[in-house]
């Protein structure tokens, strides 16, 4: 999760940004303390996001004090406390980055160089948590056969990806707070970020002659030809997604105020779909890592 999952702004309320941001700062430090500070430039909103939701559904407050930073020395700013679930998010990017980046290096032949950025922080975060760093390298390795298959199911295609994350969510929730629910809920999450990075990734991909399930579904060579012909569907896809997230959210219990998350879910993936299908989506933090 990489760049795409943000909030709708607009509709954001101000004490809802200032906790977004010092639970960014705050899983940057935790992931320089678990992983080591190169594993630090894969640090994204969107692991923030996980981070938020996770703790809302765990129970478990956030702490934010004044501190400085090496990014900020001179001016003190908000910054969410180290706990456990901060420290279980920062070896998820961690070992989420390497693999993928492993995944580049097999399907590409490129990313070694920034792999080696994080080898050994991913070293620490599968010590930490081996059976989260099991979990993604099965599912990468499902995804990885369903594309050299050339797979044109967008649902078959996605649900590697989807299951990973939801899989992961069981993880981080344990027992006491994983549901159906919320495995739903993260399933559907997981789905659309490997589905929205595909379809922003459309025509490069087709130039690059790399696997693309939009492109493997419909065959057209340009995306914008892909979406005239084919709206409805890719539509659908979209909106099926976002109902059942719906439906996942009003049956989970959230114990703190769900306005951030709730903004995200319902607000901002539509928004950030609506952008990348008009091609002016624009990620926050950008970053060279992708999703495939």
């Amino acid at each position: 999760m990489f760049g795409y999952i943000q909030p709708d702004i607009p509709y954001m309320y101000v004490k809802d940004g200032l906790l977004y941001k010092a639970m960014y700062c705050g899983l940057c430090k935790s992931i320089g303390r678990c992983c080591g500070q190169t594993a630090r430039l894969a640090l994204s909103y969107d692991m923030t996001f996980l981070s938020a939701l996770l703790h809302n559904i765990k129970n478990t407050d956030v702490t934010i004090k004044s501190r400085r930073c090496a990014a900020h020395p001179f001016v003190k700013r908000p910054i969410a406390d180290d706990d456990d679930i901060t420290r279980t998010v920062a070896c998820l990017n961690t070992a989420l980055t390497y693999y993928k980046l492993t995944d580049d290096i097999e399907d590409e032949n490129k990313g070694r160089f920034s792999r080696s950025f994080f080898k050994k922080g991913f070293k620490k975060a599968k010590a930490l948590h081996p059976r989260a760093a099991e979990i993604i390298a099965r599912h990468m390795e499902h995804l990885r056969k369903l594309e050299k298959e050339n797979c044109a199911s967008l649902d078959r295609a996605a649900d590697p990806f989807g299951m990973m994350i939801a899989d992961l969510s069981d993880y981080c929730l344990g027992e006491e707070f994983a549901t159906q629910y919320t495995r739903d809920l993260f399933y559907g999450i997981g789905k659309w970020v490997y589905l929205i990075d595909a379809l922003d990734d459309y025509d490069k991909d087709v130039k690059k002659k790399n696997y693309n399930p939009f492109y493997a579904a419909f065959g057209e060579s340009v995306r914008e030809k892909m979406l005239e012909k084919n709206a409805e569907e890719v539509d659908f896809v979209f909106k099926s997604v976002f109902a059942e997230n719906a439906e996942s959210l009003k049956n989970i219990k959230f114990y703190f105020n769900r306005d951030l998350t709730d903004n995200i879910i319902l607000r901002g993936l539509p928004a950030a779909t609506k952008r990348v299908t008009c091609g002016c989506h624009k990620k926050v933090k950008p970053t060279k890592i992708k999703l495939r």
